[in-house]
């Protein structure tokens, strides 16, 4: 008979509790991978994140085409163009505060579900909008689901996938925000922007369709004291020839270890707040990359930096880039670690923006004023620099750049900020402090995307990018100094190791 996992004592929080040997077939990665249903519960629940990449972008082609409207209550000026663009985040950031207290009153996976509801409605009013009013309330709304599902669906994931393929998985949410926001892209080269609204409905209804048949989270229900249910969800999930005794009886020692409820005094111990303020900062330090202004206002960047090819092109370009660089990131994150992928992507960040912001201050003009991001009196080169032409190779160092920002974006501090936060964070204020992480995440996004366009008027489009370029420097020390490794770590160990006190982080 197999030896319980810890004795009547207690665990040694000075080291991690080893596993048994590796025979049971869910402790290795080929044995994970060859288990298809925690692949199926993923997919269902990351089509939350297909739409909110679809619905964080869906500006891009969406501005211009306002802004030429016929309609009188539709064309947008520079002013409602921009709380168009930046109202999403202020809905995002409503939504990762409901998260806090929904994530562990319904639970992860009821919480993703009823981000639907805010979700449809959104999308339904945009595409039968007849005044601005409606193009704002359908933006919060499916900003607010993208909020909810930012904070919910990384934390459903990380409890329900095994140690050997966690990154893997981890890094699926990012991954079908891309595919979302590059669908959009490539939609937004076929249909008007009502019928692209209406396509945005698609993903929500099969996600609740999916979701209904899907377990919820072994550990939030064996913290709600529905011990039989947790283990009738980690066996379906893990297959029927699985030994899950290991895992579940580590899963239900530290969920008897931990009080219901997180008081003020359990907060202020190390081991609650280290692992808290490592996900904030690290939720904080994405945003300061300008990822969301960047793809909010990315047509127009294009517009504005002359690019060779059509701004619409240019975009589905990044976004397919994108998409391969986040796929690129799950193929490799348990085996090359988060921190690697972490360093390499600041500094590829670092390197983009710098190039962006030399590229605007001395390179070309473009050849004519661009409306959509009200940049009539800002020239984007010196008055001494040559006007951009259509076969000016030149204008394709922009492009480039971006290229190189969004894959070093999405091959490091895109997915693997989400991951961390559902990694590190303990499992008594998992669902409290992921909503604040999102919380905390999207109000960042909404002060940067609704003061670009006034730092761009003010100081040129230089300026916003050399900003970016310095956050990515800091990126880098933090990665260094602060962030821990987990790769091959379950959530349990991750957890032991705040509650040793140690100085030193896991390598």
């Amino acid at each position: 008979m197999q030896e319980p996992l810890l004795g009547a004592e207690g665990p040694d929080y000075d080291t991690f509790p080893e596993k048994p040997p590796p025979s049971p077939r869910e402790t290795t990665r080929v044995g994970a991978l060859q288990n298809k249903r925690v692949f199926l519960a993923t997919f269902a629940a990351v089509l939350g994140n297909f739409s909110f990449g679809y619905a964080l972008v869906y500006t891009s082609p969406v501005i211009p085409a306002l802004e030429h409207s016929l309609d009188p209550n539709l064309s947008l000026t520079k002013t409602q163009a921009s709380w168009f663009g930046s109202v999403f985040t202020l809905g995002a950031a409503a939504g990762g505060l409901s998260a806090m207290v929904l994530n562990d009153l319904l639970g992860r996976k009821l919480s993703i579900m009823f981000s639907a509801v805010p979700s449809a409605a959104g999308y339904a009013l945009m595409a039968g909008a007849h005044g601005l009013w409606m193009l704002l309330l359908g933006r919060t709304l499916t900003g607010f689901a993208g909020g909810l599902t930012a904070a919910c669906i990384p934390v459903y994931v990380s409890e329900i996938a095994p140690a050997g393929v966690r990154g893997a998985l981890g890094a699926t949410p990012q991954l079908m925000a891309v595919f979302g926001s590059l669908s959009l892209y490539a939609l937004g080269l076929l249909l008007p922007w009502r019928w692209l609204a209406v396509a945005g409905e698609g993903p929500v209804l099969v996600m609740i369709l999916l979701l209904s048949f899907m377990p919820n989270s072994p550990r939030f229900l064996l913290s709600r004291g529905r011990d039989s249910e947790a283990l009738q969800a980690l066996a379906w999930l893990r297959g029927a020839d699985a030994d899950i005794r290991w895992e579940f009886e580590q899963i239900q020692d530290n969920v008897r270890r931990q009080s219901s409820h997180l008081s003020w005094a359990e907060a202020r111990d190390p081991h609650m707040y280290r692992p808290i303020v490592i996900a904030l900062l690290m939720r904080f330090l994405q945003q300061l990359t300008g990822i969301t202004p960047i793809l909010v206002y990315l047509q127009s960047i294009f517009d504005s930096t002359a690019v060779l090819l059509p701004p619409e092109d240019d975009a589905a370009i990044v976004g397919a880039v994108r998409l391969l660089s986040v796929l690129i990131a799950a193929l490799t994150m348990d085996l090359a670690g988060r921190k690697a992928l972490l360093f390499v992507s600041a500094a590829s960040m670092f390197a983009a923006n710098l190039t962006l912001g030399l590229y605007v201050h001395f390179g070309p003009k473009p050849l004519a004023p661009n409306s959509t991001m009200g940049l009539e009196s800002v020239p984007l080169g010196g008055t001494e620099q040559p006007l951009a032409t259509p076969t000016s190779y030149l204008t394709l160092v922009p492009l480039l750049a971006t290229m190189l920002f969004i894959m070093g974006y999405a091959m490091g501090w895109g997915p693997i900020t989400w991951l961390l936060m559902s990694e590190i964070l303990p499992l008594r204020a998992r669902g409290v402090a992921s909503g604040l992480c999102v919380l905390v995440s999207w109000l960042t996004a909404f002060a940067l995307t609704k003061s670009f366009l006034l730092v761009v008027n003010a100081f040129g489009l230089q300026a916003p990018f050399f900003f970016f370029a310095a956050v990515c420097s800091v990126n880098l020390a933090f990665t260094g100094c602060c962030v821990p490794e987990t790769k091959g770590r379950s959530l349990e160990q991750i957890e032991s190791f705040f509650r040793s006190g140690r100085r030193s982080f896991l390598r």
